[in-house]
């Protein structure tokens, strides 16, 4: 499989710096990286760079100008450039398990998104894991909540990865879907300012095209560093959008992936 690993991000080096590292520990590599990012500053842009130059892995920068939180577009945008058959979707701050690629492979299917979960970090325990370069983690680890999702195990993996038709705890943050399915509804909604609802939004029209969600446990885990709270101010009107494509039924939005393919 021809997999592309999109990582958003924004002027946060250090916590990026993180997960690379753990990618570059994967048991299973993915055949890209593609760094969406929402327009970080020059010395940030120039970290990246430097690490690209580095780096045994493969990777692409994206980079949008900063006009706010513009993720929906950023990932769009990113996607677009990608070389993959295979979108699997994270955050700049999600350190991962050595066989999170592994799993995602494991479970992709055509026509069908997967969905994993995560473990949260504290503030202290993310400080230390900062300073300290580590990207090593497991059920033992100190500072960690929903400790559960820490255990991988393909045995109970099997018993309690699902599919859902819910929208339920839908997270950009561990996503993978075939980028042909994602063209079929024209990606994310780049109508979607400030942080909140595009992930889900994105999901409702993946369900009412047909396709389908699966909740996978107990595999594809990853970490959650800490960070303080996104403003909520965008919420209303992101939840407008939010509905609209509920009760319309929608499948496809106006302005998406194709804002960024040539005519």
């Amino acid at each position: 499989m021809n997999l592309s690993l999109i990582i958003t991000t924004f002027n946060r080096f250090e916590a990026l710096e993180l997960v690379l590292k753990s990618i570059e520990l994967q048991t299973v590599k993915p055949n890209e990286v593609v760094i969406a990012d929402d327009g970080s500053n020059k010395t940030t842009v120039s970290k990246i760079q430097e690490y690209i130059m580095n780096s045994d892995l493969n990777v692409k920068h994206s980079w949008q100008k900063n006009l706010g939180f513009r993720l929906a577009r950023s990932r769009n945008k990113a996607i677009s450039i990608s070389d993959g058959d295979y979108i699997v979707m994270i955050d700049g701050d999600m350190v991962l398990d050595k066989n999170f690629i592994r799993d995602h492979i494991f479970h992709a299917k055509k026509q069908q998104l997967v969905q994993g979960s995560r473990v949260l970090l504290d503030k202290e325990n993310t400080e230390r894991m900062l300073n300290g370069n580590k990207v090593l983690l497991g059920f033992f680890s100190n500072g960690i909540s929903n400790r559960k999702n820490s255990i991988r195990c393909i045995l109970l993996s099997s018993l309690f990865s699902r599919k859902s038709s819910s929208i339920k705890n839908t997270r950009g943050c561990n996503m993978g879907f075939f980028k042909e399915d994602y063209a079929s509804i024209n990606g994310f909604n780049n109508l979607f300012e400030g942080w909140g609802r595009e992930d889900s939004e994105f999901v409702v029209r993946f369900l009412n095209f047909g396709f389908c969600k699966k909740n996978v446990r107990f595999a594809a885990l990853q970490f959650h560093l800490w960070h303080g709270l996104e403003s909520d101010k965008s919420i209303p009107e992101n939840d407008e959008l939010l509905n609209q494509a509920i009760n319309d039924n929608l499948t496809k939005c106006e302005s998406g992936l194709n804002d960024f393919i040539k005519k």
